[in-house]
């Protein structure tokens, strides 16, 4: 599902050759024949039977752990994994040479921003450096290909492939993105990321603001419209609405620039009768409505370019999920496109610095990680 310069494909067919699954299941025939002798250890660890466990053939779910398989096949429990991995890719290398299900791969900017976001998330939320690496290498990649293949002479686009880029741009692909650059830079805190999320939502206002409140979901750039639509229910995904103001209510918790807040507030007053009389329908804007009225913390660290980024600090900031945070870091003193919350913040002590903040007005700075804690 990923292209090799880091964009998302939009989806994968779930059939292949005419028959839904047909190239992820399999029967027990089909097993025998791959491991022959071996088969009954991953029938074992898998429960394959004759009669499969969907619509007549197995999908491959684990029924007995390491130590269970250790213990019927008399196995150091150590060894399972390497056994089961040595089978595995032989049952892989038989799948290869399967007809694989059609890919759609075109690669679409608000898809794609919605899977930067959650990807970016996943890189400062596991605690294993390798996975972390991993996610932050696909989020980063993702997050160039974005800006670059879909934003070609600086103007967003809606779709991609091979090469070739549509004409239009809905307002879902601008709040969707800035949504997904935040998490980035609240990832690795690279400047560019925010600066890039900062320019496209004052594009988005200019381009979608309705002067009545909230946005369309067409450009006014777009040509040959009756109308402009305007929709604000969430479905399948966000509505752009629901986006855009969550989006702008976070870049009012970085910048302190009162016009975000303006506009994220007058579009909550479209929906606030519909998304009490129907929940489930309004989740995102619920969410932002969370953000908007809640307690949002605004944490800033700045440390000395020669000690290295206070990675301690941060990871104590991201090593629990904490909703209506905003976090902010950079070396002393940050760069100009970096976000307002970092500004007039000196170190103490020449030591990693963080200040925890609500609405701009900071506690005592913190230099130590039990008082930090006691902040947050």
């Amino acid at each position: 599902m990923t292209h090799p310069e880091g964009g998302f494909y939009s989806s994968l067919d779930a059939d292949s050759e005419g028959e839904e699954g047909r190239f992820y299941v399999w029967s027990l025939d089909e097993i025998r024949d791959v491991l022959k002798d071996d088969s009954a250890f991953v029938e074992a660890a898998y429960g394959i039977t004759a009669h499969g466990n969907w619509e007549g053939k197995n999908v491959l779910q684990r029924a007995l752990d390491d130590a269970s398989l250790a213990a019927r096949f008399k196995l150091d429990p150590q060894a399972v994994p390497a056994t089961l991995a040595d089978y595995h890719s032989r049952l892989l290398a038989a799948r290869a040479t399967r007809v694989r299900p059609g890919t759609d791969d075109k690669i679409l900017t608000a898809w794609n921003s919605l899977m930067l976001a959650t990807v970016a998330e996943a890189a400062r939320a596991f605690s294993d450096s390798e996975l972390s690496d991993k996610y932050l290498l696909l989020a980063t990649q993702n997050g160039d290909f974005l800006l670059n293949s879909l934003r070609p002479n600086g103007k967003l686009k809606r779709s991609w492939r091979d090469g070739k880029i549509t004409n239009e741009v809905f307002l879902e692909d601008y709040a969707a993105l800035i949504l997904g650059l935040l998490e980035l830079y609240q990832t690795d805190f690279n400047n560019k990321w925010f600066a890039s999320a900062k320019e496209l939502a004052d594009e988005m206002v200019d381009l979608f603001e309705d002067p009545n409140g909230g946005f369309f979901d067409t450009s006014k750039e777009a040509q040959g419209l009756l109308l402009r639509p305007k929709d604000v229910q969430d479905n399948a995904t966000p509505s752009g609405n629901a986006l855009a103001c969550e989006a702008l209510l976070k870049l009012a918790a970085f910048t302190d620039e009162g016009k975000y807040r303006d506009l994220a507030e007058k579009s909550l007053g479209l929906v606030v009768d519909f998304a009490t009389r129907h929940p489930t329908a309004f989740a995102r804007w619920l969410s932002a409505a969370d953000f908007a009225l809640g307690t949002v913390k605004q944490v800033a660290a700045l440390y000395q370019a020669d000690s290295g980024p206070a990675q301690d600090i941060l990871q104590l900031v991201q090593s629990k999920y904490r909703p209506n945070m905003v976090v902010a870091a950079s070396t002393y003193p940050p760069a100009d496109e970096a976000p307002t919350l970092l500004r007039e913040r000196p170190l103490k002590n020449g030591r990693a610095t963080v200040y925890v903040c609500e609405g701009f007005v900071c506690q005592n700075p913190v230099t130590s990680m039990s008082d930090l804690e006691k902040l947050l």
